[in-house]
């Protein structure tokens, strides 16, 4: 029987009118006689994609691939890609990749798609999402579940579009308006290279041999519950307890992303019903002890890179708005004039204390809005940490509170693994094995292909 090999994927890196780039080595265009190298700019004309080089201009249609004609040497560099998008720390830079680099029209701009390896993908992938310098367990941890998602992502798109299933995100009425997301903006590759998917940066971020190591002692296994691959999440810091999925994403129910007690058997810590309001207020004051409950800089200098270590306080969070800030930032982010903020009133709450519904109430409208990240987006010039979060009030004259004191936890969806948490799991000892079997209960471990030569 012929073994099957890792496939490879198509990642979007970046969508502009212009792109800037260098081919390092020699690439070959199908049909095209000379092979490129060196600097070149693309650009639309008419429609059609435009090469200039060297004051020469070669226009070919919508879509064209580059592909390295030394398979292991050849790189390109893309200019002022950006990362981080929508967050604190969004920010151009110029990034290196291996593999094809293909160029294609999507919405009036040039779409950058790189097409790669899935085990190179992952190599950068645990390169950005963390410091290569982790422990090994972690290492290997992180890489099942991002190969775990990322090929579950490529099953439920395949899906969809044999289907022909619409994949609704918004949902809304007069009183609501729930929204998610997704796979939305994923129709022309099949992962974005940002924190909206998997933190990919190509060869930007140094190697290191660890990480190197962990991918291919993992070659080809992933996460698998019921003879299918696992749709395996992942975020920085669950706060004490992780979520489940349905509570995030649209309504389906994961058996293997239930509700974890972020902290080893042993303590016996009896779980509490953090969607009850007054168990999750108790929940975020105290402060539980957990796996990612650490201060230990060494430790989170491992796991977060340099622009995520300016985040000090996850675990536990406040942020304070005037009703100034907080009105005018709700008018801006959703489009809708509240007016002023008279009341930020939980509806639902998940598994982990986190906020899947939140009625607004101003002078002029009320609304409940959900889910998670939409509340998120809602109440932060980039992205609160979490929605795990209390309300506070003061300074109220006429029922209109004058200062809005937001006291959360957590940093991310909590979904899946904790980032931090595992981390802290790894430095005491436990392996890659007992970290996954953690967070993912009654998930498997097997290998469902070989690593290229």
């Amino acid at each position: 029987m012929k073994k099957r090999l890792s496939p490879d994927i198509h990642v979007g890196i970046l969508k502009a009118e212009r792109i800037q780039l260098q081919l390092e080595g020699r690439f070959r265009i199908h049909g095209k006689m000379e092979d490129l190298q060196g600097s070149a700019e693309a650009l639309l004309n008419a429609g059609n994609i435009e090469i200039i080089q060297n004051g020469k201009k070669s226009v070919f249609g919508n879509s064209v691939t580059f592909y390295p004609v030394d398979k292991v040497a050849g790189r390109f560099v893309i200019n002022d890609v950006v990362i981080g998008i929508g967050f604190h720390w969004e920010q151009k830079e110029d990034q290196k990749f291996q593999g094809a680099l293909k160029l294609k029209v999507v919405d009036q701009h040039i779409q950058v798609i790189n097409i790669i390896s899935v085990e190179d993908y992952l190599i950068s992938v645990i390169s950005s999402e963390m410091s290569a310098d982790s422990s090994p367990g972690l290492l290997k941890a992180h890489t099942i579940i991002s190969r775990s998602w990322l090929l579950a992502q490529i099953e439920k798109q395949d899906s969809l579009v044999a289907g022909g299933s619409e994949y609704a995100l918004i949902h809304k009425n007069q009183d609501e308006y729930i929204r998610w997301y997704d796979r939305e903006d994923h129709k022309d590759f099949h992962v974005c290279a940002d924190d909206h998917c998997q933190r990919y940066q190509g060869m930007t971020r140094a190697y290191n041999p660890e990480v190197v190591h962990a991918v291919t002692e993992t070659s080809g296994e992933v996460l698998v519950y019921a003879g299918r691959i696992c749709d395996a999440r992942f975020s920085k810091c669950c706060g004490g307890v992780t979520e489940l999925f349905e509570y995030c994403w649209e309504p389906v129910s994961h058996p293997y992303l239930r509700r974890v007690e972020d902290n080893p058997v042993n303590l016996h810590i009896p779980p509490v019903d953090l969607k009850i309001e007054a168990n999750a207020v108790k929940f975020i004051e105290r402060a539980p002890e957990a796996f990612c409950n650490t201060c230990d800089a060494e430790l989170l200098q491992q796991v977060l890179n340099d622009y995520d270590q300016t985040s000090k306080d996850f675990y536990r969070w406040e942020v304070t708005y005037s009703q100034q800030e907080l009105s005018g930032l709700i008018r801006e982010k959703s489009g809708i004039d509240f007016g002023e903020i008279e009341d930020l009133i939980p509806v639902q709450r998940g598994e982990s204390g986190r906020l899947v519904k939140l009625k607004i109430k101003g002078t002029k409208k009320t609304l409940t809005i959900g889910k998670e990240l939409e509340i998120r987006r809602w109440l932060s010039s980039s992205h609160l940490y979490s929605s795990a979060f209390t309300v506070e009030k003061r300074d109220i004259r006429n029922q209109v509170p004058g200062q809005f004191i937001l006291h959360g936890a957590g940093w991310g969806h909590g979904v899946g693994l904790c980032q931090i948490g595992a981390a802290v799991m790894a430095s005491r000892g436990y392996t890659h094995k007992e970290i996954l079997m953690h967070y993912f209960k009654d998930a498997t471990i097997e290998k469902r292909y070989e690593q290229r030569e």
